[in-house]
């Protein structure tokens, strides 16, 4: 492990996925924060990756938890989580089965799919329209955000599958947003615990990295507090459409390697 800390290609890669992430997690770039594991799979294996970046981001949640306190949606939080700790036991129970590459294919398509349905509405009825909830969609959408985020940490394009048609102010979508995933994250480190993915040595690579987190984490939270909803969503949008398609990308390339 000395080795690895002692590499200046794994902070190179290391440094900029933990700002990333965290800047996610305060609510900056919508899912953005999903280039973290690929970024440090440059230089280690992508599960050890999910494992140094998992602690890490459990701590960000905490930071962005006081930040966001008191702003939530107690509807979506109450139909949504109970699915996703059902994808995660579903993640868990196939570790052995499914591939992050088939994980990051598949909800690739469906984003994009997302942002295009998202456009036609827009074109057909205006940035007005609002998508009622619905405790069915948001229950099933729960389950695959659950399972892609124990998968490869790809929970937040399916989130905002669901969530974003609600059109809920940018503040309580985001804490809404930081309570679900700061739950899915923590039911996830024990299954993380027992696939053993938390020896010292990663664990020694998440606290040098972790100093990082808060800084990342409230400067996403900065950034969010100051953006109007004419801005915030089509900017999240285009996030989740930049996303897909690097995903589908990700995917195809495993593929025909």
């Amino acid at each position: 492990m000395t080795g690895l800390l002692a590499d200046p290609w794994f902070f190179a890669a290391a440094v900029p996925a933990v700002i990333l992430v965290g800047l996610s997690k305060g609510g900056f770039g919508g899912g953005v924060g999903f280039v973290g594991v690929p970024l440090m799979a440059l230089v280690v294996s992508p599960l050890q990756a999910a494992a140094i970046l998992l602690p890490i981001m459990v701590l960000m949640d905490v930071v962005s938890l006081w930040s966001w306190r008191g702003n939530y949606h107690r509807g979506t939080l109450a139909s949504m989580l109970p699915g996703s700790l059902v994808g995660i036991g579903v993640g868990w129970l196939t570790a052995s089965l499914v591939t992050a590459d088939a994980v990051r294919f598949i909800i690739g398509l469906v984003a994009i799919s997302f942002v295009g349905r998202w456009l036609w509405t827009l074109a057909r009825h205006g940035a007005s329209h609002v998508a009622s909830p619905n405790r069915w969609l948001a229950a099933f959408w729960g389950v695959v955000s659950g399972f892609t985020s124990f998968v490869a940490h790809l929970g937040g394009p399916p989130f905002q599958i669901y969530a974003l048609p609600l059109k809920l102010d940018p503040r309580v979508f985001t804490g809404t947003s930081v309570i679900f995933f700061a739950v899915t994250n923590a039911v996830k480190l024990v299954p993380y615990t027992a696939l053993g993915q938390f020896d010292t040595a990663n664990l020694a690579a998440s606290l040098t990295l972790a100093p990082l987190a808060p800084i990342a984490t409230l400067a996403g939270a900065w950034l969010v507090r100051r953006m109007r909803p004419e801005i915030f969503y089509p900017f999240t949008y285009g996030t989740v459409a930049l996303i897909a398609l690097k995903l589908i990308h990700d995917g195809l390339s495993e593929v025909v390697r």
